[in-house]
């Protein structure tokens, strides 16, 4: 099948790449010419502009957008005017499901048609394949299969759900990794919850091995006369351990319940860098879990483990250091209490 793909960053040529791999003819445009070189490379077919896209696309074209949620409308109101009425356009990205509603029915009302698609699978997703969260009009979901059979990860990426299997011997879309939502921006709602609770799970993993990590904290020398300020630690006995992070993140990949893909990847960096030097900690928020801390307070769910990792990531910018220079001042104020150091902290801690 041929498709058209606005977009070669780390996910977007990646897929071009499954896609050729599989047989697909892409037609690939990207504003960094290195990438179009090297797509060009893999097997894929450049076009220079929006309107060398078109013009090499057989109709009813099929366009993927693969772009930041924010560049969105801006290449779709560079790519609609080239378009004809059956033409197709897929959001691959993390747009918000609401502006989804709104460019499908922008692209309905002009003959055209809209599929909003949450792609998760990372730059593994080339080789492991991708899990698709698909909205818009079924029909368009039906012509547009192949792509997404190609993409998917395949049902040999895990076992059969074992009720799936006495239920039907067929393998369905959700099972090969694909799946229709429902209309306009539903794929992108189930993306978006589907990051929420990605931010929740790594803040779990993150804070336990943490825990893991600081439990030797009674074996460090400390001075006697702790400052008036801090809490000691009452028992430094009972943390005493020098915990090998490396290899318990590698015994609970084997047959614990908390065993996952995430946990895989943990496994795998810290096993090259046991320390995490290499990064300072700046954790980024691209939206999603913004975006799905709206919806369960509209929808009056409570979601405390998902709002607390988004504010995790938050504090991890520094976004709280007023908050705690207040705090200071205040005990300050009310109980005449100096502010303690984070190394003076350090140096009277057991």
């Amino acid at each position: 099948m041929q498709i058209g793909m606005i977009g070669l960053g780390r996910m977007g040529s990646r897929m071009v790449r499954r896609l050729l791999a599989k047989g697909h003819n892409c037609i690939v445009h990207d504003s960094v010419e290195q990438t179009m070189t090297q797509s060009e490379k893999d097997g894929a077919s450049p076009a220079l502009s929006l309107k060398d896209m078109v013009q090499q696309l057989s109709k009813p074209r099929a366009i993927w957008l693969m772009v930041p949620a924010a560049m969105v409308d801006e290449v779709l109101t560079s790519l609609l005017p080239l378009l004809t009425k059956g033409d197709i356009v897929i959001d691959g990205g993390n747009s918000y499901y609401r502006d989804d509603i709104r460019r499908g029915t922008q692209l309905r009302e002009k003959g055209m048609h809209y599929l909003d698609v949450g792609t998760s699978g990372g730059i593994a997703g080339q080789e492991r394949g991708y899990c698709l969260m698909i909205g818009g009009e079924i029909n368009i979901v039906e012509h547009m299969r192949p792509i997404f059979i190609s993409l998917a990860s395949g049902v040999e990426i895990t076992t059969r759900t074992p009720g799936r299997v006495l239920k039907s011997l067929d393998i369905d879309d959700a099972e090969q990794g694909f799946l229709h939502c429902g209309s306009f921006g539903a794929g992108h709602f189930v993306k978006m919850i589907h990051n929420g609770i990605e931010y929740g799970m790594m803040s779990a993993y993150a804070e336990g091995l943490n825990i893991l990590h600081s439990a030797n904290i009674g074996k460090l020398e400390f001075k006697q006369d702790h400052d008036s300020e801090s809490a000691p630690l009452r028992n430094p006995e009972f943390y005493q351990y020098d915990m090998n992070l490396p290899d318990i993140t590698e015994v609970w990949r084997r047959g614990s319940v908390i065993s996952s893909w995430l946990l895989d990847l943990t496994a795998s960096a810290l096993l090259h860098d046991p320390d995490l030097d290499a990064y300072a900690g700046n954790v980024a928020d691209s939206g999603e879990g913004r975006w799905t801390l709206i919806a369960g307070i509209e929808e009056a769910v409570p979601i405390s483990t998902l709002s607390s990792a988004l504010f995790e990531r938050f504090s991890s910018r520094g976004q709280g250091d007023f908050t705690n220079r207040m705090l200071s001042a205040m005990r300050n104020e009310f109980g005449g209490h100096l502010e303690v150091s984070s190394q003076q902290a350090a140096e009277s801690a057991p």
